[in-house]
């Protein structure tokens, strides 16, 4: 049962007056449920309970965290419809959807309790001693990494489950030996307040420290400011806007303890077509990317959100029918009144720019919260000289922009900010000439598709799932897969250390 209180370690408190409601995007009314934003007393004595679960829950072994994860998982499972019906009516998204949603969470908490049953992923290293060699003796030393801390992850607007409570960072830093405290998204506080019930249920199961996670309500800046410049937090992870994330570092940054934000702050995500791609499958490709705009009503960090291609003679035979083909797709419902004025306000900020052409827009009438598609062209050179037109656009909207050549396309890929993806569209007979634009993107990308789209993030090693400034902070790390554990630890070496005071992961046993 939703109570709108905040978890402060296994117990709900509403000590404050301040209230919200979330909405239902799809009905365009307040959903019944007042929220207690949390009080600054109440902030402290989370991360005071984080602090001191720290102690003890950085030395549980990786079995027994595990444990803690799987159950977690089938927790949640245990919600069944009524966290499905709660999904659907703060986010507008299908029933499909929050299944499918759900099932990645799941899959995220049960990749990482399999990735901590051994130590592998600390990554030791051993380096023994060598009393007799010369000129000097070399000492016995030994690496391995240990948890940050205590870790504020701010739920994501667009993924109420997946990148929220339980989502990637709350289940990659709980595996670590972290302690997680939430600071949920305003728009899903009842998605958010079952999912923390969830996690409450399996650290009582599993006798995991109180205090080894939270789930903090509050509007606007206020709370997340409190958690992110509170002494006792080691780190933060985040995904959202670019000013949010940018605020957030800065925020840290000023700290006398400056700690580490690791925020996925979206992307454009540019596709580069070749022109005998086109020639030989534009309708496929039109109708692929069609799709793929409008996955989701556009509102995925890795949308197909720039289309660079050379000007030629099938290029704007491709831009039509990519157009006709974007708005023949029925309107979708978007999150939320303020990201679908957000997307009506930037898309035609773009448009508006000089040499803009609005080449298909969705006109028929839509409800409220729905997002008419739109595509717009752009010449290569206008697009270089105006960064305007560089601006990500959060929805079922693409900007084609036609280069020149492929000297004018190359300096356009160099100049853009750095993006999660890039995706190369191209001919098995073109592969020799492509790789120029391969080193451009590999500077300017985390993740290069080639012949696919860039929606869709799958949950494992390999992925990188984070890109140069700004698509994220941080472009060494990951925010999607298993790799996504190395954020919350840092690395420790142990010099000449008897075996008995050495971490169980370095000990000669």
């Amino acid at each position: 049962m939703i109570t709108g209180k905040n978890y402060i370690g296994n117990t709900l408190k509403a000590s404050g007056d301040i209230t919200h409601k979330t909405i239902n995007p799809k009905l365009n009314i307040e959903n019944p449920t007042a929220f207690y934003e949390a009080t600054q007393e109440e902030i402290d004595e989370a991360v005071s309970l984080a602090s001191e679960a720290f102690k003890t829950y950085r030395k549980v072994s990786g079995a027994k965290r595990a444990e803690f994860l799987n159950t977690i998982a089938d927790e949640i499972l245990a919600l069944d419809q009524e966290l499905l019906d709660m999904y659907t009516s703060e986010s507008g998204l299908p029933e499909g959807r929050a299944i499918g949603e759900r099932g990645r969470t799941i899959f995220q908490l049960r990749s990482f309790a399999d990735l901590i049953l051994n130590e592998d992923w600390r990554d030791n290293s051993f380096d023994k001693a060598n009393p007799d060699r010369q000129p000097l003796p070399k000492d016995d030393l030994r690496r391995t990494s240990i948890p940050l801390g205590s870790v504020v992850v701010f739920g994501a607007s667009n993924f109420p489950l997946a990148f929220s409570t339980a989502g990637g960072d709350t289940s990659s830093a709980l595996a670590s030996g972290c302690p997680v405290i939430v600071k949920v998204h305003e728009m899903h506080s009842g998605t958010a307040e079952l999912v923390a019930s969830a996690v409450v249920k399996a650290i009582e199961k599993t006798g995991m420290p109180n205090g080894v996670f939270s789930n903090i309500m509050g509007r606007g800046k206020t709370v997340g400011a409190a958690l992110v410049k509170h002494p006792k937090v080691k780190a933060v992870g985040f995904t959202g806007s670019i000013t949010g994330g940018r605020a957030l570092f800065d925020l840290a940054s000023q700290r006398d303890e400056p700690i580490p934000v690791f925020a996925e702050m979206g992307s454009v995500n540019p596709v580069i077509i070749t022109p005998k791609a086109l020639e030989n499958r534009s309708e496929q490709i039109a109708s692929t990317y069609a799709s793929s705009i409008n996955l989701g009503a556009g509102q995925f960090c890795t949308n197909p959100g720039l289309i660079l291609t050379i000007d030629g003679h099938k290029t704007q035979e491709f831009i039509k029918d990519l157009a006709a083909k974007t708005i023949a797709i029925d309107a979708q419902c978007m999150l939320h009144p303020n990201i679908k004025s957000g997307y009506i306000q930037n898309g035609l900020a773009v448009s508006n720019q000089e040499g803009a052409e609005v080449v298909g827009k969705f006109e028929k009438p839509v409800e409220a919260n729905y997002a008419p598609s739109q595509i717009t062209s752009v010449s290569g050179k206008d697009f270089l000289e105006n960064p305007k037109l560089h601006q990500e656009v959060f929805g079922p909207f693409s900007l084609v922009v036609k280069a020149e050549d492929e000297a004018e396309l190359i300096q356009i890929i160099n100049g853009l900010e750095g993006q999660l993806t890039g995706t190369i569209i191209a001919e098995k007979e073109e592969y020799s000439k492509l790789h120029d634009i391969v080193d451009a993107l590999e500077n300017r990308v985390g993740r290069i598709v080639f012949n696919g789209v860039p929606t869709g993030v799958e949950v494992c090693p390999s992925m990188q799932h984070g890109g140069p400034y700004p698509a994220s902070t941080d472009s060494r790390f990951t925010a999607v897969g298993t790799n996504s554990i190395k954020r919350w630890v840092r690395p420790v070496s142990y010099q000449s250390f008897p075996n008995e005071l050495l971490p169980e992961a370095l000990k000669d046993s």
